[in-house]
This record gives C-alpha cells, sequence and structure tokens, in this order.
C-alpha cells in the first residue's frame, strides 16, 4: 500500500541545481569582473609604463613614416602603373594613423613629438639626425624621385620604398627587442607583418619590369 511515489522530489532536486548553476554563473562573472579591473590599466599602457627605447621608437618612426607618405603622395600623380598608385594609396592610408597614434604616445609621455617634415627638409639640425634612422632617403635622393617620371618614376620609387620599408623593419625589430610598453610593441609588430608583404609585393613589381 505503499503509493508515496516522490516523483516531485526528482523535479525539485533538478530545480536546486539548475539554482545553483545559476549561482556559479553569477559568481564566475562576479570573479571575471573583478580580475579584468586589473586589465583596464593595460588597455591604457601607453600613458603608463615606457622606456627610453619606447620614446625613441616613436620619435624616429613619425619622421621616418612622414617620409613614406610623402613619397606615397608623389607616386599618386607622377606613376605610370596602376598597381604602384594602388600600392602608394595603401601606404598612406595606413602609416598616417600610425603617425597620429605614435604623436599620442608621445603627448601622454610628455615626450617632445617630432616635426613631421623633418626627414625631408633640408638643413634641419634636429636630435636625432636622419643617418640614424635606417632607410631614410637623402634630399637628393627625394628630389631625383620628384623629378622622374613614367617608367623610370615606377621603378625608382619601388626601389627607393623596398629600402624604407627595410629601415623600418629594422626601427621596428629593435623595439621589439627594447621596448616595453605592450602598446608600442603590438605597433612594431604591425608594422613588420605589414611592410614585409609591401615588400614581397614590390620585389613583384619589380620582377615584373625587369622581364
Amino acid at each position: 500500500m505503499q503509493t508515496h511515489h516522490h516523483t516531485p522530489t526528482s523535479g525539485s532536486i533538478s530545480k536546486v541545481f539548475s539554482a545553483l548553476n545559476v549561482l556559479m554563473v553569477a559568481l564566475l562573472l562576479a570573479l571575471a569582473t573583478a580580475c579584468g579591473g586589473g586589465d583596464t590599466s593595460s588597455g591604457s599602457a601607453s600613458d603608463g609604463a615606457h622606456n627610453d627605447a619606447d620614446v625613441a621608437f616613436a620619435t624616429d618612426m613619425i619622421p621616418h613614416h612622414s617620409q613614406a607618405v610623402e613619397m606615397a603622395d608623389m607616386a599618386l600623380t607622377q606613376a605610370s602603373r596602376r598597381e604602384v598608385v594602388d600600392l602608394a594609396q595603401q601606404i598612406k592610408a595606413a602609416q598616417g594613423p600610425e603617425i597620429d597614434t605614435m604623436k599620442g604616445w608621445l603627448e601622454s609621455w610628455g615626450e617632445e613629438v617630432p616635426d613631421e617634415d623633418m626627414g625631408s627638409m633640408p638643413g634641419m639640425d634636429h636630435g636625432s639626425d636622419d643617418a640614424t634612422m635606417p632607410g631614410m632617403m637623402t634630399d637628393e635622393e627625394m628630389q631625383r624621385l620628384g623629378d622622374a617620371a613614367g617608367t623610370d618614376f615606377d621603378q625608382l620609387w619601388l626601389t627607393m620604398m623596398i629600402e624604407h620599408h627595410q629601415g623600418a623593419i629594422e626601427m621596428a625589430q629593435t623595439e621589439l627587442a627594447d621596448g616595453e610598453n605592450a602598446d608600442v610593441k603590438a605597433l612594431a609588430q604591425d608594422i613588420i607583418d605589414a611592410q614585409e608583404a609591401e615588400i614581397a609585393t614590390m620585389q613583384g613589381l619589380l620582377g615584373k619590369d625587369g622581364s
């Protein structure tokens, strides 16, 4: 006569378990939020920990990038090949915003922001002269590029931009080795990745010219 089947009990047990699950999720979310609070400091790392290598990288890369943008502008009006124009637009679109980013870092660190044009203006004697920046073109080389036209311009521009990119990669590798700031090192890696790919493209275009 024992007809007491407590089927509701299993239902109530599952309810307890589901309630516990909800509680566990809530606790985990609370813990994640609490731990995540520490991550906000890394998001603003550019305002915090940095060393001389970070400052030198941003200070030198601003005029270095600016010269690349100036060379890209020349290609937009002087290049004869569509591929060169497209590549110049790509370089300008990438490096312009990176210049602004690096300026912002230097300002937030209380460091002097270099003149973007110091790389191409004759007679400018700044703390870090162009000779110390790998890949920078001299005033004479920039003048020669400015005077070139047609396929001669394309050939000269590709040759010079490959050298310019190789210099930027060298500077970025130094930052990865010696820098401290995570944001700056991330940009250095981005520069290496993007410019190695562009060098491969430019070498291919030079090869087509030579064939």
